[in-house]
């Protein structure tokens, strides 16, 4: 096997998790997931598709319909996109490895923006990549922000791909349209990609007005060297459904049809059933979903904040409040040490970058915000004060 593969870090946030699954009265904050079901009319869709028998073969970039559907999707919320940009995947993460597939090989140089969700590093150190990370620095507030010259100082010729994700897992930062054309300013002048992870974009609470958080296809040009990827897990509630796409030059699609080929074939018909029939109903599902949403943080950020010794802000976009506490040491000892002495579950820092140690994430994204009340509760009786 090869040595890169060997050495790969497991997953911290699975590490506390499987310390606590199976344990009585556990409350659980670690992954990225709502608790909610997925809409009754998108299950329905994929029901329907099983008893007419659609279990076969779908092409590789996905069914036409739901490329054209997904194309017009995304060009009411950015500049038109066709849907020969369009490629369906098994899932958002199944995307991003697409995407670091066809882009690089090894030796070249990544740059990547952390913390961040840890697959995002991890894949180009899988391609045998060289990985360069340009950190974010939490703010007095809580908060998070980015030295923006510090990034495109970074950004090189030298530099294959740069990865970005914003609104970001787990910090809750989120690009500014003036970021954004700086980067893609000096991405061109470098002839840089750029993989933009954006799957967080319609949870985004800074501004509701647009409807999503800043994106690089609000500006971008089709034959840009960009790559832009979606999933269905977290604005229609459908995280294991592993359905997702990805926005790309169109002379990159016939290549990246290829790719899914040899990778997974294709997703499968009933699976793309339900996220046409997500896309029908996008602005019945995501504004309600996206409501709760602000209402968990609303309900979870302030009982934090008071709790003496405890930093938190308000994210801006994400499902996450990513905070620390004075006096605690290493989070992935901390967090298993909360499930076992407090029965509550969190993603520790530490799993999204060295930069993120000492932090722990939790995900509000709660059908019933009483859960965060308790949580909140134990976390504060845990600390003793």
């Amino acid at each position: 096997m090869r040595f890169t593969v060997l050495n790969l870090e497991e997953s911290r946030i699975r590490e506390v998790a499987n310390a606590g699954m199976g344990r009585d009265g556990v409350l659980a904050f670690w992954f990225g997931e709502s608790d909610e079901d997925t809409p009754e009319v998108v299950r329905q869709a994929a029901v329907d598709s099983l008893r007419r028998g659609e279990t076969f073969y779908s092409p590789n970039l996905g069914l036409p319909e739901l490329r054209a559907e997904i194309a017009a999707y995304m060009s009411r919320l950015h500049r038109p996109v066709a849907s020969d940009r369009i490629a369906v995947t098994s899932g958002g993460v199944n995307a991003l490895m697409l995407a670091v597939q066809a882009l690089v090989e090894a030796g070249d140089e990544v740059v990547a923006v952390t913390p961040v969700w840890p697959n995002l590093t991890a894949q180009p150190l899988v391609m045998g990549a060289n990985l360069r990370c340009v950190s974010l620095r939490p703010r007095p507030d809580g908060a998070w922000g980015l030295d923006l010259q510090e990034l495109l100082a970074a950004i090189t010729p030298q530099t294959r791909l740069l990865i970005v994700n914003a609104p970001n897992n787990p910090t809750g930062w989120t690009l500014s349209h003036d970021e954004q054309r700086a980067i893609l300013a000096r991405c061109r002048e470098t002839g840089t990609w750029i993989l933009a992870d954006e799957v967080y974009e319609r949870l985004y609470y800074a501004d509701s007005s647009h409807g999503c958080a800043p994106s690089f296809l609000d500006f971008a040009e089709p034959e840009d060297r960009l790559v832009v990827v979606h999933s269905f897990s977290k604005s229609f509630l459908m995280t294991g459904w592993r359905l997702g796409w990805m926005v790309m030059p169109a002379s990159m699609a016939p290549h990246m049809g290829k790719l899914i080929e040899f990778n997974t074939s294709c997703v499968s018909v009933f699976t793309q059933r339900a996220g046409l029939a997500a896309l029908a109903h996008a602005e019945e599902i995501t504004p309600r979903v996206v409501a709760h949403l602000k209402r968990c943080s609303d309900t979870l950020v302030p009982l934090l904040q008071a709790v003496p010794g405890v930093e938190v802000a308000a994210a801006p976009g994400g499902m996450y409040a990513f905070f620390r506490m004075v006096g605690q040491g290493d989070s992935l000892e901390v967090a298993k040490r909360l499930v076992v002495e407090a029965g509550l579950g969190l993603a520790p820092g530490s799993a999204f970058g060295p930069e993120a140690q000492g932090w722990l994430r939790w995900c509000f994204a709660s059908k019933d915000p009483e859960r965060l009340v308790q949580g909140a509760g134990r976390l504060k009786t845990w600390l003793g004060v």
